[in-house]
């Protein structure tokens, strides 16, 4: 009799190890195949951009993400702070400013249908900076900024560090230096302090403005044609592009009911930042339910 209750004890080991490495297995294959679940929220979007982040704006949760570490050029992303130096200062932006031949675009060539001797409100040329990437506009404002333009970029960068952006660097205030460079984390850093000033959402997305320069009236349009969209609502918007850059765009946008950040950086081809916004847009509208319960 006690043979046999040895031998019920050993079955009963048997049996319980084997349960039990049956749940440990089960516990792994549910958690792994939660993980790729998981990377297929980010995984499913083909994204031409090399740099992509979709940033809930109140929480702060990342939808997608694309190469989050790598720090590159930024192009004309960098106007928004720009812009936010020049709110900050206190400057008047009703004085009047002249363009002179020092804002010439030495970097690029660039071309400005802004000549030598027009006369702008600061105003005006923030304006034309943030809509339409003016960038004789926005080098004039610096070049105006008490200290000049040297001082000028160092309070950019000062900025930069108050916001947190450490792996941000400005080295001139249109964008057209390749040496200004972020990451997509430190941009919408940017992008969610930029949206606290009301001049910098209003501009950013206005169509389109005209100006009076040398007798002339000149016409401007917004170089994001997302906000001529009635399928958009779009908060802040800002375009950029150097070669070394590609295209670039950051904007603040309402999607399916859900305030989120958008970073696109180094897109190739001329309407691929576009076409990647829409494929986000997209996403969104048949994810956002699930994500928002996350």
């Amino acid at each position: 009799m006690q043979t046999t209750e040895r031998s019920l004890h050993q079955l009963e080991k048997i049996v319980v190890v084997a349960a039990l490495a049956a749940v440990c297995a089960l516990t792994i294959g549910f958690a792994q195949a939660a993980d790729k679940k998981g990377a297929k929220k980010t995984d499913e979007v083909f994204l031409r951009s090399a740099v992509a982040l979709v940033q809930d704006a109140s929480s702060g949760e990342t939808l997608i993400a694309k190469n989050l570490g790598a720090v590159l050029p930024i192009a004309s992303i960098t106007k928004l702070m720009t812009a936010m130096v020049i709110l900050d200062s206190g400057l008047n932006l009703e004085q009047r400013v002249a363009i002179s031949d020092e804002d010439y675009d030495n970097l690029k060539g660039t071309r400005s249908r802004l000549r030598p001797g027009s006369v702008l409100t600061r105003d005006e040329l923030l304006l034309l900076a943030l809509m339409s990437s003016e960038n004789r506009a926005a080098f004039s404002l610096a070049r105006t900024y008490p200290g000049g333009v040297t001082t000028f970029v160092a309070a950019m960068n000062e900025k930069a560090r108050a916001l947190g952006m450490n792996d941000s660097k400005f080295t001139d205030p249109t964008g057209l230096s390749s040496g200004n460079v972020s990451t997509a984390h430190d941009l919408a850093r940017m992008v969610r302090a930029a949206h606290e000033y009301p001049l910098i959402r209003q501009y950013s997305t206005r169509e389109s403005a005209t100006v009076q320069s040398l007798g002339r009236s000149l016409d401007y349009r917004n170089t994001n044609g997302l906000v001529r969209s009635a399928n958009w609502d779009i908060g802040l918007s800002k375009t950029g592009y150097i070669s070394e850059a590609g295209r670039c765009l950051v904007m603040r946008v309402r999607m399916h009911s859900r305030e989120v950040i958008v970073v696109l950086l180094d897109s190739w081809g001329k309407l691929s930042r576009v076409g990647d916004a829409n494929r986000i847009k997209k996403w969104l509208e048949t994810h956002a339910p699930a994500a928002s319960r996350s």
